[in-house]
This record gives C-alpha cells, structure tokens and sequence, in this order.
C-alpha cells in the first residue's frame, strides 16, 4: 500500500485540522547550567548539546545527571513532554524534538524548550523532525554566532491534527503513525548501521594509508636531522579571511550560490564573494575538538563564506589537497583556545607546522589519498552515497506520513 493510501486509510474519512503549536499545547524553556555540573549520578538532565549526539525522536534514560542542589534551581520536563532544541549551528539543529519517557522529570538546558501538550510526544517529537516543519520555522530563526529561536517563533508553527473533535480516535491515529515510523526507524537504522559498519572498515584502512603517508618527524628536522623541511601554514598559504562576510539568515537571498560555514554548506544565495578553488578550515564550533566531520574541507567556483570558516588560497591543487589531507589527520587541541567554544584563531592557525616536501612528492602522496578518499569519503558514490540514499529515502517517507491534505483555508 502507498503511504497515501495509508493516509487514506487512517483517516478513513474524518478531517485533518493544521492548527498552530500555541494552541494546543505550551512552550517552557529551560535554565542555564554548564556541562561542569553535570555528574555520573543524581537527577537526570539534558544538555543541548546531547540533544545532537545522544537523543533521536525519544529516550527512556537520561545520560547525564545533576547535584539535587543544582538541579533544584532548574527547570523540569515531565514524562510525555517533549523536549526541543532552540540553538545550534545551522536551521536544520533547530527545532529537532525528544519526546521524554522516562519514569521521572528531568531538567533541560535554556537552550531547550519543554512541549507540553495532550497530543501523543512522539508524534510531535517525529514531525518536529520533517523539512515541513522545519520550512515553518526558517524566517523564525535569528542568527549570530549561532542560531536559534523563541518561543513565539515555535508557537505559529503548525501541526497537522487528524480528527480533532475526537480525541480518543485521534490519538489512535498518532499511535498508528508511530507504530509505522518505528519500525520504518528501525529498518532504516539496521541497513544504515550495516553499511556505516562496512565504510568504517574502509576508513581504518584509509586512515592507516594516510598517516603512514603524512608521518614526518617533527623532532627530528629540528634536531637538524629530518627529511622533509617544515613549514608554519602560514607560509604556505594566502589567508583571505578578510574578504570574509557574514549574512544573517533573515537577510540572504536565496539562489544557487553555496553559503559556507564552519562544517560546510549552511544555504544557498544568489550572490558570492568568492570564486575559485580554497580551503576551508573551521574557525569555531565543537567539531574542533569532536572531529565528527573534517575541520578542512576543499571548495570550488563560485561561493559565500561567513566568518566561522577560515579561507586559504594555495598556488597548486596538490598543495591545497596536500594540506587539507594533513589537517585533517592531526591533533588540532594545542591550537585551539576557549572552553565552552572552542576557537582555531587566525594567528594560531597560520602557526600550524606543517611537513614540506617537494612539489613531486606531495603530487604522489595527493594522488594516492584521493583514490581511497573516493573509496570512503566522497558523496557521490560508494558508501557514503548509499548512507545518504538511504537516509534521504527514510525522511521522503517519514515527511509524506505526516503530510496530511490541508484544507483551502490553512493553505
């Protein structure tokens, strides 16, 4: 059956109302503690940041926990509310929902929200999750070094409430709903898991390929005795980061023009500041010390860069891949600054050293890191390619579940 003959069947004739998030249900937002107060035992708690990595649509347990005498001071979710991300680097952080089962409160950050509501939590806490919603949301989003939204930004939002004058069959509905997003989670999850398994695999051996490729003796050459002279990186590179301009998300006009940030793309305008090939290094951001994703990254043609991304002009393609590759492989810690935002500075990044052999050497070594980072990293094929198949197939249907037909005048 098709997902909207599913719809069709759900409903089964009764209506659909959209109806905004301020009417049926309530925004609480959180208060302010520092990962530092976090322990291994006490009251349960989530921190923002968790929200990313720990949390999907719903969690029973808590990872992190706080003194009763801190805890105290704060702000509680109740089991069925659902607890909702306010900040984080891009849109697509924002908004993103945890429905919280678990069999006591716990306390969240203020840069969450609680949603308390009569509505089944992980319906909302799936929805919240959809590009509809997140489209709701855009105009709603301040930016500054990061961005985030209010109460009232998510209040006008919209959410689709099958049967609305009939709250028992309504929540059948939502039930059924997430029976089906379960286990389409859960089968999405299994083969993204088995190829996740397998690229990692591939990694391993990437990352034993490049470092035995970018292994240098740093002690050695100051000792006099090294075979390849070092470099700071900025006697390598051109830093532009002057030409460098920040725009808020409310002012960007929207076209086909990368917007670039610290991790990558952010949007896409109709202008651009830069054309030709660089490098990237990310200025701020957790992935500093995380790694999750590479803190260097190549870009080409023409783009938009804001100013949480350093940008490096090299006179070769193999020396700007030939860095990118090293920067990547390398501990960064003793270059960063800033504790509860980690920072890679222009002044500390331009001291980098950076291993320099001849032009001929590092076309070798580029030209063999690109043929494995094809195999594992590249999105356009192999692995990673089927991941993200995988992933945008899940959200396709996952959004079209909860598109329901709106009527002329919600439209």
């Amino acid at each position: 059956m098709s997902v909207l003959g599913i719809i069709e069947k759900l409903l089964d004739g009764f209506e659909v109302e959209w109806k905004k998030f301020d009417d049926v249900g309530v925004f609480l937002r959180g208060k302010r503690f520092v990962k530092a107060d976090m322990k291994s035992e006490g009251v349960p708690c989530i921190h923002y940041g968790e929200m990313y990595t720990h949390f999907g649509v719903h969690a029973k347990e808590a990872k992190s926990f706080l003194d009763e005498s801190v805890a105290s001071k704060l702000r509680v979710a109740n089991p069925g509310d659902v607890v909702i991300v306010a900040a984080g680097e891009t849109i697509e952080d924002i908004g993103n929902g945890t429905a919280w089962l678990g069999e006591s409160d716990i306390v969240f950050h203020d840069a969450c929200f609680s949603f308390k509501s009569s509505l089944d939590p992980k319906y909302v806490s799936y929805y919240l999750r959809t590009n509809l919603f997140k489209e709701q949301i855009r105009r709603s989003v301040s930016s500054g070094k990061i961005s985030s939204i209010n109460a009232k930004g998510l209040g006008k939002a919209t959410i689709p409430i099958p049967c609305p004058d009939n709250p028992e069959k309504s929540l059948a509905i939502q039930a059924e709903i997430v029976r089906i997003l379960d286990a389409f989670t859960a089968m999405t999850a299994e083969l993204t898991a088995e190829l996740t398994a397998e690229l990692n695999m591939r990694k391993k051996q990437y990352n034993y390929y490049r470092d035995q490729l970018l292994s240098f003796d740093l002690s050695a050459d100051q000792a006099g005795e090294g075979e390849v002279e070092w470099k700071t990186l900025g006697d390598l590179a051109e830093n532009l980061d002057s030409k460098r301009k920040p725009i808020t998300s409310g002012l960007r006009e929207a076209g086909e023009i990368p917007y670039y940030g610290a991790s990558g793309i952010v949007d896409y305008v109709k202008d651009y500041i830069f054309d030709g090939d660089y490098l990237l290094v990310s200025e701020d951001g957790a992935n500093l010390l995380a790694r999750n994703t590479p803190i260097a990254f190549s870009i080409s043609g023409k783009t938009w860069v804001n100013n949480h991304a350093h940008v490096l002009k090299f006179e070769t393609y193999a020396e700007r891949k030939y860095v990118e590759y090293y920067l990547n492989s390398i501990d960064l810690t003793p270059y960063i600054s800033g504790a509860a935002q980690p920072k890679l500075n222009k002044k500390n990044l331009g001291s980098i050293k950076i291993p320099n052999p001849a032009p001929k050497e590092k076309e070798r070594i580029v030209a063999i890191l690109d043929k494995f980072d094809s195999l594992t990293c590249s999105i356009k094929e192999g692995l990673p390619r089927e991941i993200e198949l995988r992933q945008k197939q899940y959200e396709y249907y996952r959004d079209l579940l909860l598109s329901f037909p709106k009527s002329d005048e919600a439209a």
